[in-house]
């Protein structure tokens, strides 16, 4: 028994117990969250990159390298223009047509019996530098035929992201939370300079690809590292806040490719930050809770040591020695290697795993699904972006108060209805009404974004921290396959108009009703191994 501590014997003390007597939220924990938000910051700016460096401006053929003689030269650029290239319907000049002689009637006297033969493109094509000043499509032609190429990238990308979780949240259960984000730190950065600096498109698609692989291992790991450094209080805050960057960063994109307008650039501006954050990274602490749960208890030590110095309670850690700390994380044995095979060994890791991959997959899909579907506030591309931006705030507001009053499951079940409801009413309002098409839109998005914060924090919470890693990589997973598959579903409008819609109501209401078979974790202890999971405290 420490001197003045008698109740904290070894043998009832939790690492709650501990977190609480170095102050579970206090200045080392703020400052571990503000380190991570320098990383955090380049997440939407790449996951959000497609919209702008994807963007296809106005474009048609180019037509500076025909030479037809004195009687072409003469023409001004603009008759130039109707001779060489056929209009549309509404009066604009095809983009991918021209005609394969000039036709000098349509100046002249502007009739002609005989249909003009029309050919593709044969010396590339003049695009309208007035908004972007280039993007890939402009870069490497990807217009016309090959228009769904500069669609992949964007699928391509999330694959990354896929695999990194997999991957990432393997690596950081095994080798620990703070390698791991350093190892995402520099793949981050080398690939994302990498594909600023492309001299062709299938280099630019690998190095995307890389960039998703290793973006992921940030965003998985970073939320684990200061959840886990919280006590249970603080948990809600810390979730929400730590997804509260991610909208400001939504808000702040548009302005910096506003400003950013060429590919290139603002590929290599959104991955700047990463180099300030591979200098800050020797000031973030490892994971106290997993270093003892491998049984790492002097490096543990040390941590909670830093912890205890920073928020100024030096005086408790004076008694604590290391080999207490063993006792606090009870583990059979320290030596147990976890992978993803821990996730269905055990009945109730099992279920876990089961109904947080239905979640998960059907937060991202409804998510993705409501943000490629309403396109519309308007045609300003900067704008949309900013507008999105700033509808998640409240909502991230509303959540901290229904996590905490009505507790985690409540509020997953809720956002997903509500989500369902949104993307469901909309298949009845006509087309024409756009003002109530988009605000619907809008509130979906709205609870879709709360969905997502909550989902975060919840599976956190619910997988235990020899698997929590390895737990978050595989919902990870899930969600990114809701996502790729998103964008499918669109196409299916085609079959009938509103099929899309239905469809993700549908993946909406059944992932609410997966969740409401989940245990709630609101104001309970983090499970520590998979052992409290099964004993259902």
């Amino acid at each position: 028994v420490f001197s003045g501590h008698s109740s904290m014997t070894g043998f009832d003390m939790k690492f709650e117990n501990v977190l609480a007597e170095v102050n579970g939220f206090g200045r080392f924990q703020i400052r571990t969250i503000l380190l991570l938000v320098i990383p955090r910051m380049t997440l939407p700016f790449h996951f959000l990159l497609n919209n702008f460096i994807a963007a296809v401006p106005s474009h048609h053929c180019d037509i500076s390298p025909l030479d037809d003689g004195d009687l072409f030269r003469n023409l001004s650029e603009l008759e130039k223009l109707v001779v060489s290239i056929p209009a549309q319907q509404d009066g604009s000049s095809h983009s991918c047509q021209m005609f394969a002689e000039p036709q000098y009637h349509l100046v002249w006297n502007g009739t002609n019996s005989t249909d003009p033969l029309k050919i593709p493109c044969t010396n590339g094509w003049w695009y309208d530098n007035t908004t972007f000043k280039s993007t890939l499509a402009s870069q490497w032609d990807l217009v016309c035929d090959k228009k769904s190429m500069n669609r992949a990238t964007a699928t391509i990308f999330f694959m990354g992201v896929m695999l990194g979780a997999a991957i990432f949240g393997y690596l950081s259960d095994r080798f620990g939370r703070k390698r791991t984000l350093l190892v995402s730190y520099i793949a981050t950065t080398l690939f994302g300079f990498a594909s600023a600096f492309s001299y062709n498109f299938p280099m630019f698609v690998a190095m995307r690809f890389l960039t998703g692989v290793g973006i992921s291992g940030i965003s998985i790991v970073s939320i684990v590292l200061c959840v886990e450094w919280v006590d249970i209080k603080h948990r809600t805050y810390v979730g929400v806040l730590m997804s509260l960057d991610w909208s400001f960063s939504t808000i702040v994109l548009p302005a910096l490719a506003y400003f950013v307008n060429d590919w290139r650039s603002l590929t290599a501006t959104v991955t700047a930050p990463l180099l300030a954050a591979m200098i800050t990274w020797r000031w973030l602490p490892e994971s106290a809770r997993w270093l003892i749960s491998t049984g790492k208890v002097d490096r543990a030590h040390f941590y909670l040591h830093q912890c205890a110095t920073v928020n100024h309670r030096e005086d408790f850690m004076a008694d604590l020695k290391p080999e207490v700390l063993s006792k606090v994380i009870l583990v059979e044995n320290e030596n147990r290697k976890y992978s993803y095979v821990d996730l269905v060994k055990t009945p109730r890791m099992r279920r876990l795993a089961l109904l947080t991959g239905i979640v998960w997959f059907g937060v991202a899909c409804t998510y993705y699904g409501i943000s490629l579907n309403v396109t519309g506030f308007g045609v300003n591309i900067y704008l949309t972006q900013f507008i999105y931006g700033v509808t998640e705030v409240p909502a991230k507001a509303f959540i901290v108060f229904f996590l905490n009053k009505i507790g985690r499951r409540l509020t997953q079940v809720g956002t997903l209805l509500l989500t369902g409801l949104c993307i469901f009413c909309n298949i009845f309002i006509p087309q024409d009404q756009v003002a109530a098409r988009t605000t619907v839109g809008a509130l979906g998005k709205m609870f879709a974004e709360a969905a997502f914060t909550t989902v975060f924090l919840y599976t956190t919470e619910l997988y235990p921290t020899v698997m929590r890693q390895n737990g978050l990589g595989y919902s990870s997973f899930m969600a990114r396959i809701g996502v790729s598959v998103s964008p499918l579903m669109m196409i299916l409008e085609e079959t009938w108009i509103h099929l899309p819609n239905t469809i993700f109501s549908a993946v909406a209401f059944i992932a609410g009703l997966s969740a409401s078979f989940l245990p709630e974790t609101r104001n309970i202890r983090l499970p520590e191994t998979i052992e409290d999971v099964e004993q259902k405290r």
